[in-house]
């Protein structure tokens, strides 16, 4: 598998994008659409919504291709 990835840094988590991964279920865009955007570059804003509603948006991505790593507490992470 392709292990190529990008890393979007926000203040308070950091977003990495498994481009192989992604099986575009849209789940992100939907839920979060002023942090992902397919129509902006980068089509990622680490800083458009907490660190929490992020983190919850991420944990839903059916293909694991979304991961985090949160800044303001780093004991969570995935």
């Amino acid at each position: 598998m392709n292990d190529e990835f990008k890393r979007y840094v926000g203040e308070n988590i950091e977003v990495i994008f498994h481009p192989a991964r992604c099986i575009h279920s849209a789940n992100c865009v939907k839920g979060l659409p002023d942090v992902f955007n397919v129509k902006k570059k980068p089509w990622v804003y680490a800083d458009g919504d907490t660190a929490e509603n992020i983190a919850a948006q991420i944990d839903n991505c059916p293909s694991g291709a979304l991961e985090y790593i949160r800044k303001d507490n780093a004991n969570e992470a995935r």
